[in-house]
């Protein structure tokens, strides 16, 4: 018999021993998960933006389901609708939440906040701040380099080139808090 063939089926073989042994090991050592799990992530909008709190939409549908209630959880892009969807599934009550928007409270507008220092380097609120808290005297304000337009996923963030400070948009922001994460 040729070597070639010999190898070729001494190989086979142990592969599929192989494969049979890590099918039972599989069977015997797997994790039973609850199946209201995958109906409750099914009703949320998948955005996985972790504004509310969890890491994705299947870590905030695993927290319902284990939570003996909806009390001080809420999908921040689903709103009130998929929490309701998600207390049906699981046969609890929920309480109607006011919806919330990201706000920007500075009033550092150009003309409020003259430029004192020349920032030539990438255009990013954190890099900038890091370095020297932004080319303004005010330490406190917005940075206007669009951190948070950039990664705001509902495109519900545009800087204002009059104003250089961030406006948002009302209708469009969910409050999921990653703008408010991104910036320093």
């Amino acid at each position: 018999m040729n070597v070639i063939v010999a190898s070729l089926i001494t190989l086979g073989v142990i592969g599929l021993v192989a494969a049979i042994v890590l099918y039972f090991v599989a069977q015997k050592f797997k994790v039973e998960e609850d199946p209201r799990i995958d109906e409750v992530e099914s009703v949320l909008p998948g955005a996985n933006c972790g504004g509310c709190g969890f890491p994705g939409c299947h870590g905030f549908a695993d927290a319902c389901v284990k939570s003996p209630s909806l009390d001080g959880k809420l999908c921040p892009v689903g709103g009130q609708p998929v929490m309701s969807k998600i207390a049906t599934i699981l046969g609890m009550s929920v309480a109607d939440a006011k919806p919330k928007v990201a706000v920007v409270r500075c009033n550092g507008s150009c003309a409020n906040r003259p430029k004192k220092n020349l920032f030539d380097g990438a255009k990013s609120c954190r890099i900038s701040n890091q370095l020297y808290a932004g080319e303004t005297g005010c330490s406190f304000g917005c940075l206007g380099y669009g951190d948070c337009v950039d990664v705001c996923k509902f495109d519900a963030i545009k800087i204002n080139p009059d104003t250089g400070l961030p406006e948002v948009d009302d209708d469009k922001c969910t409050a999921c808090g990653a703008c408010a994460k991104i910036c320093p």
